[in-house]
């Protein structure tokens, strides 16, 4: 479905992305992993067509990425990307103005099961309360891909649960969901394939249940044998 063919790209004498060819498919949920720098959230912007390559092409369904794609791939990213002036229900109306498939009748659930009110002014929002209102209003899309970038990011342990809850009620097999993360163990729990970055280069693509089954080991296992030595941390 979604498909990257030597995608590299270039920032004046950095190297973010380098040569990085994969294949996503419907069904699976991916974790992009990687430390900061890695190139993951780079690789992602491409994805969603916000980014162009310096060269190679990201495919969708066999053709590149671009407004098309847009209207089946929803991508979350890390930055907060409302304006200041808006309320919670202006998020809303927003996303309903722009995506054909932005149900608003999902959004009030999501907004519920978040604790948020649409009276809320987004420029007033916690680190916590920011995330879940990205999650709600992402998620309300009915999607054929999901790139969300660190969803996990400013949540606090008891409603990291419902984030993922939400998260994977749009799974199916026909829906490919991709999330990147630091909090590895989290990911762990419902990934099935785990998708390693260093240095803006591909290291491995590893099924999850193979690496368990065949090698005895955890995705957070993996993890720290690529990114435990040379200082770098997660």
């Amino acid at each position: 479905m979604l498909e990257s063919r030597e995608v590299t790209k270039n920032y004046l004498r950095k190297t973010a992305v380098n040569h990085v060819s994969l294949q996503l498919e419907p069904g699976k949920i991916y974790a992009i992993l990687g430390p900061n720098g890695s190139g993951k959230t780079t690789w992602m912007k491409m994805a969603a067509g916000l980014v162009k390559p310096s060269s190679g092409e990201i495919l969708y369904n066999g053709k590149p990425v671009g407004v098309e794609s847009k209207k089946d791939i929803a991508y979350m990213s890390t930055e907060p990307y409302f304006y200041n002036w808006m309320t919670v229900k202006d998020v809303g109306a927003y996303y309903q103005d722009f995506f054909e498939d932005f149900s608003m009748e999902e959004y009030h659930r999501l907004l519920q099961r978040m604790e948020l009110t649409e009276d809320l002014k987004t420029k007033a929002l916690s680190t916590g309360m920011m995330a879940k209102l990205k999650i709600a209003v992402t998620m309300a899309r009915k999607a054929k891909v999901y790139l969300l970038d660190e969803p996990l990011n400013g949540i606090d342990l008891m409603a990291r649960d419902e984030i993922m809850r939400s998260i994977l009620e749009s799974a199916g097999s026909d829906v490919t969901l991709m999330l990147s993360s630091h909090l590895v163990d989290e990911l762990e729990k419902i990934v099935s394939t785990a998708i390693f970055m260093k240095h803006g280069n591909l290291v491995t693509v590893c099924d999850a249940e193979e690496l368990r089954m065949q090698q005895g080991k955890s995705i957070v296992d993996l993890y720290r044998e690529i990114y435990g030595h040379g200082g770098e941390q997660s």
